[in-house]
């Protein structure tokens, strides 16, 4: 391993500790419980929106609560397609830290590599779209595809269409709470969407699974 992996490593490695501690510290179900009161308070409330979608991969936080929190505050009519929005927007900051990390090579680089690999057979809009709606985690795909370098323009498609049918569950789960309980939240529509979802996304990459498997030349 080289001096420039090493460093790469032990850096990856304590931000890994202080965002585990951070997440610890601050859970965006006691922030969210902290800010309900400001549902009466526009200007307010669009700030702190704001500030929870941009402050929220720092923290590892998952997306849900976000979008449950303002499916609360906003209902379903206005929350969804700010819930929308949000999921894109922060989802680019993880997509970018990658995307600039994974032009110093290294470690960073032979990430990028191995994922650039999978793009080139499922396409780059195809292949976030297909993450996005696989039940991974947010941040993974993000920092995936900027490692692969994926372009922005496909990483905003993907992600925005993949997101749609995650937010609309999560935001109707905001919406239809009387009380904000985001700790256990269990939502009946849920295993359907699941299975909606990861249906959708082996359908979309069955032609260039399909078609990488059947081509002479593919290993």
């Amino acid at each position: 391993m080289d001096r420039l992996a090493k460093r790469q490593l032990v850096g990856t490695a304590g931000l890994v500790v202080v965002v585990a501690i951070a997440t610890t510290l601050l859970t965006p179900e006691r922030v969210v419980a902290q800010t309900t009161h400001l549902a009466d308070h526009p200007v307010y409330l669009a700030g702190v929106i704001v500030g929870l979608y941009l402050i929220r991969p720092f923290f590892a936080w998952p997306t849900m609560p976000l979008s449950a929190f303002v499916g609360f505050v906003l209902g379903i009519k206005y929350g969804f397609p700010v819930a929308l929005m949000g999921a894109l927007v922060t989802c680019l900051i993880p997509y970018r830290f990658a995307l600039r990390a994974g032009e110093q090579g290294g470690m960073f680089g032979w990430l990028g590599d191995s994922g650039r690999r999978i793009i080139e057979v499922t396409g780059e809009t195809r292949g976030v779209l297909a993450a996005r709606l696989s039940p991974v985690p947010a941040d993974p795909v993000s920092y995936g595809a900027g490692f692969a370098r994926v372009s922005p323009r496909s990483f905003a498609v993907g992600t925005f269409l993949g997101e749609i049918p995650w937010v609309a569950v999560e935001v109707t789960a905001g919406a239809s709470l009387r009380s904000l309980t985001l700790t256990g939240l269990t939502i009946d529509a849920l295993p359907h969407v699941l299975l909606f979802s990861a249906a959708l996304a082996v359908l979309v990459l069955a032609g260039p699974a399909y078609r990488h498997v059947n081509t002479p030349n593919s290993s």
